[in-house]
This record gives C-alpha cells, sequence and structure tokens, in this order.
C-alpha cells in the first residue's frame, strides 16, 4: 500500500521512512505544506501521515482543504499538539485518527492498519471475500483454504481489487497503484498482470467493465 507522509522533523521523518518501508508500505515523503499535493486524489495514496505542526503552514489547513475537496483517503495526525482541544480540532476536521508525539513505530503502525480495514469494510487483519481470504499485513492469501502463489504485482492487484470490491476500480487507478514511486503501468501490463490472477483465483471473481476497469466479485 502506498502512503504519503508529511512529516518536517528530519530525524523522525528518515525513522518513519524506515519503519514504514519495513512493514511493506511504499511511501512518499515531504516536509512542507507548500509540497503536498493541491488535490490528493491525485497522488492515489492509500493512506497519509499528517503532522500538524510544519515550518510554513499548517497541517489543519491541508486536512480541512482536502476534505473538502471530497477526499476520502484515511488520513491520520500525527503531532506534538495533544491539548484536547487540539485532538477535537483535528478529528472533528476529518482526521481518522490522532496520535500525539512521541509514539512508538508499532502503535502507528497497528493505527494505521486499523484505518486502511475500515476504508475496506473489513473488521480484522484477515480480510474476507467469500472464499478469498487475505492478510495484507503477511502479503499472502487463500482460496478455499489454500494458499495463492502470486507474484509481487498479482497480490496488489488482488489488494487493490479487495479494497473497493463489487466495484469497478479504473485501469488508471490501477496502473498508478501498482507503480506508485515510477511511471503508471501500461493498459498491455496491467492486463497481463489481471489475466495471471485470473487464472489463480479463477475467471468469475474478476469481472471487466470495457473502456473502464475490473471489479473483484466475491
Amino acid at each position: 500500500m502506498h502512503l504519503l507522509l508529511i512529516e518536517d522533523d528530519l530525524d523522525l521523518g528518515r525513522a518513519l521512512l524506515a519503519a514504514l518501508q519495513l512493514h511493506g508500505f511504499s511511501v512518499e515523503w515531504w516536509r512542507r505544506a507548500a509540497d503536498a499535493p493541491p488535490q490528493l486524489d491525485a497522488l492515489q495514496a492509500d493512506a497519509v501521515l499528517l503532522d500538524l505542526g510544519l515550518p510554513d503552514g499548517s497541517g489543519f489547513d491541508l486536512l480541512a482543504r482536502w476534505r473538502r475537496q471530497g477526499c476520502r483517503a484515511p488520513i491520520l495526525v500525527i503531532t506534538a499538539q495533544g491539548a484536547l482541544q487540539d485532538r477535537l480540532a483535528g478529528l472533528d476536521a476529518g482526521a481518522d485518527d490522532y496520535l500525539v508525539k512521541p509514539f512508538a513505530t508499532e502503535e502507528l503502525v497497528s493505527r494505521l492498519r486499523a484505518v486502511l480495514r475500515r476504508c475496506a469494510a473489513q473488521a480484522s487483519e484477515v480480510w474476507t471475500l467469500g472464499e478469498l481470504r487475505i492478510r495484507p499485513d503477511a502479503r499472502t492469501a487463500e482460496l478455499a483454504g489454500d494458499a495463492l502463489d502470486l507474484s509481487r504485482r498479482e497480490f496488489q492487484l488482488l489488494l487493490e481489487l479487495a479494497r473497493a470490491a463489487g466495484k469497478v476500480v479504473p485501469k488508471s487507478q490501477i496502473a498508478q497503484k501498482l507503480e506508485p514511486l515510477g511511471e503508471p503501468l501500461n493498459a498491455a501490463a496491467i492486463e497481463m498482470h489481471v489475466f495471471n490472477l485470473r487464472k489463480k483465483i479463477g475467471p468469475e471473481r474478476i469481472r471487466t467493465t470495457r473502456g473502464v476497469g475490473y471489479a473483484l466479485v466475491a
């Protein structure tokens, strides 16, 4: 999964970047409000870690702007501003969670997984969709109790479709999510990964909407 980290502290940012990558996340890190995208949806981030006390602006302003634009990506505030009034203001402005510094990396990762589960409408670390069972943290999947041998890209594709199970995921979104830090995949590469995934989970489980994208059918 792809994260956007907005944190101005150099030492903390480096530590978080290393820890999150160790847990299997890809991360883009920015240190100023001016570096953050005007439209968060353009980045196709799965979640955002947002510091409030930035050197050139307020994280509150970024949070409020993104929510006004209709952005639904989970946003977890990480800040030294721990007063009750600050916490309430952050949550009321649209934060999905609020974590006060200093914090343990393990707690941050656990809270991050929790908001991602809620976003995907899953109640536990094991995502269940019919006979499919997916463990995002362990990067494993099973079909009817049998382990699936998936490549990295096939697992990313399955996870992206599972996050919006039953809904069509546009090809453009898949292209960006499968290569979040580089050039989006072309249509031929996406079709190849979909073809390979269909062979492993059953062609009936991935529905094509011609000219638009794909949907996972539980």
